[in-house]
């Protein structure tokens, strides 16, 4: 059996399409990036009530259930019930840019606060969280549908 150059063309189209589909299924659920905002705001408010004891458990708290969580969402392979896909699918750097985005968040957060407490506002750990949340509660869905298409592009 042979196939014309046209009908080759056809299949590899077809083949591209559905991977670029799947591609579209990509990224973390929404509910992991809000929850993850959340938390920041709460672990923002706890260390405003400036006791250590607390605040060093709710984030001893937070980064032990964020890392259970992170491994198994935020590589971008199960954003739905429906579907996981293969890591090549989901792109080799999804979960790398994710981890770039949350440290990057962390550094302008802790900026953020310091410059919120020497200018003397009350509570700069709740206002300074509101940055990071925001940012990762809208940008972190772009963020993994970005990696996901850059990889689907190779």
């Amino acid at each position: 059996m042979s196939i014309t150059p046209d009908e080759a063309r056809a299949a590899l189209a077809a083949a591209d399409a559905g991977r670029r589909a799947v591609a579209d299924e990509v990224g973390a659920p929404a509910w992991y990036w809000w929850g993850l905002g959340v938390c920041w705001i709460a672990l923002g408010a706890i260390s405003d009530l400036d006791i250590a004891w607390l605040t060093t458990l709710a984030t001893l708290v937070f980064g032990a259930a964020h890392a259970q969580i992170f491994g198994r969402v935020a590589g971008g392979r199960r954003r739905t019930g429906l579907v996981s896909v293969r890591a090549e699918v989901a792109g080799r750097h999804t979960l790398l840019h994710v981890w770039l985005l949350l440290i990057a968040l962390i550094v302008v957060g802790a900026a953020f606060a310091l410059i919120i407490a020497a200018d003397g506002a009350a509570h700069p750990g709740t206002i300074a969280s509101l940055l990071p949340a925001a940012i990762v509660a809208a940008g972190g869905p772009r963020l993994v549908r970005w990696s996901a298409a850059r990889a689907a592009r190779r």
